[in-house]
């Protein structure tokens, strides 16, 4: 017996050290198309896009608020970034813990995080809710702080819509299983949109198609769907003079811009586009920015990736757009790979959710599309979106950990194996 385990060893290490000097002859590409392969490839690309954006995200939060911090009553220029760092660990900490969690538990607490998620969310109606910037979004907790329920709504609402289309009766029963969505849909909007909120409300439905898109419903429920949002988001800004003011500002340019107007329709978007211009290849410099010193209205906020644009130049808005195309990459990886179909919607509506919203905020900065108030996700200041957008990358982790072979990758045994293998490949040991 000991014979055979011999054997058996020597037989492995010769596979092993010949498949290393296959891959090592194979060249660059071939090697990075391998990589791409591998069953942990999800989960590994996830948590680097994740972690890298949080990073740099709390980089650039102290960076852009220490003036505001500073002048703004905090008593010093690390008083925000404070904050968000310890909401950055605070959501590490939510996103490893859910990472951990097998396939049992999801269907159990998708409803009862939807239902937790709509009550806070109902609160904000109440007088524990607090208005900044004409929206109604956020519930005093204690002191300063303030939670904005609607960032948890949104990973409670992708969970639920998981749970309800990724059953397996979905196309025997169409018509309701589209109208419970629906259900879930109008409760969440509107709560939010009872708010006021009408950036996130969109946000909202964008991660509501998504769920529908991979769902076993008929694609004409998307295209239905997407028609009738329309219709509503349009009803919404003609309805309301403040929407249509700032759509009609981004129609019209910098015509009609008032220098000395604080408060001007075209002030946030023209002074976004003064630090995106400055900022040239390279940009002027970690710290240096001029923008925000009270000229860009929420700079450590919503306009971030200006003031980004401003201090690393394109080099840093080209660097932060990539690692959300890698964190693109690992969620459709992750969806299409998925064999339960509650991980498949969830994540869809997650990519639509995390991507979109980041789509949205870059295009509001750059003046493809008119202000709508939604954070860039992961970057911006706001710790309730921080924690939020953390707990759903712990969720599509743990669903990355489903695909296969993925788990026994990422074994603590098999990582050790894996970087003996590419010692030994690449000259580490004699």
């Amino acid at each position: 017996m000991r014979g055979s385990a011999v054997v058996g060893e020597e037989t492995t290490a010769t596979r092993e050290r010949e498949t290393g000097g296959a891959s090592a002859r194979l060249g660059p590409v071939a090697g990075v198309k391998r990589v791409l392969q591998l069953p942990a490839t999800s989960y590994v690309v996830i948590l680097v896009s994740v972690l890298s954006l949080t990073g740099f995200g709390l980089i650039m939060v102290l960076s852009a608020s220490s003036i505001t911090a500073y002048d703004g009553g905090e008593g010093n220029s690390f008083g925000i970034f404070a904050r968000q760092a310890m909401f950055a660990v605070v959501g590490v900490l939510g996103m490893m813990a859910l990472s951990r969690l097998g396939p049992g538990w999801w269907r159990p607490l998708a409803w009862i995080g939807f239902l937790l998620a709509l009550g806070l969310q109902a609160l904000t109606l109440t007088p524990l809710g607090v208005e900044v910037n004409g929206s109604r979004s956020w519930i005093a907790v204690v002191g300063s702080l303030r939670l904005q329920p609607a960032e948890l709504l949104k990973l409670a609402f992708a969970l639920w819509l998981g749970a309800e289309l990724g059953r397996s009766d979905v196309r025997q029963h169409v018509w309701r299983s589209w109208g419970i969505a629906l259900a879930g849909l109008v409760a969440a909007g509107g709560l939010i949109m009872a708010g006021r909120d009408l950036g996130t409300a969109i946000i909202v439905f964008l991660l509501f198609l998504g769920a529908l898109f991979v769902s076993d419903l008929p694609v004409a429920t998307v295209f239905g769907s997407a028609a009738a949002g329309a219709v509503a988001v349009g009803l919404f800004v003609i309805t309301s003079p403040n929407r249509l003011q700032r759509v009609l500002a981004s129609l019209s340019g910098n015509e009609g811009a008032s220098a000395e107007d604080m408060l001007g329709t075209h002030w946030q978007s023209s002074h976004g586009e003064y630090a995106l211009a400055s900022g040239g290849l390279f940009g002027v410099g970690l710290g240096a920015s001029r923008e925000k010193w009270s000229w860009l209205p929420e700079a450590h906020n919503d306009f971030i990736f200006a003031i980004i644009g401003e201090e690393l130049g394109l080099a840093g808005t080209l660097l932060v757009i990539a690692l959300f195309v890698a964190l693109a990459w690992g969620l459709l990886r992750v969806s299409l790979r998925a064999r339960d179909p509650l991980m498949r919607v969830t994540t869809m509506a997650v990519f639509m959710w995390i991507i979109g919203q980041a789509a949205v905020n870059i295009s509001v900065v750059v003046k493809v599309l008119p202000v709508i108030g939604v954070p860039l996700p992961f970057v911006s200041y706001g710790g309730s979106a921080l924690v939020a957008n953390l707990l759903a990358a712990g969720v599509v982790l743990a669903f990355a950990r489903q695909e296969p072979g993925a788990k026994e990758a990422l074994r603590p045994r098999r990582r050790r194996r894996s970087l003996s293998i590419l010692a030994r490949t690449s000259g580490g040991h004699p």
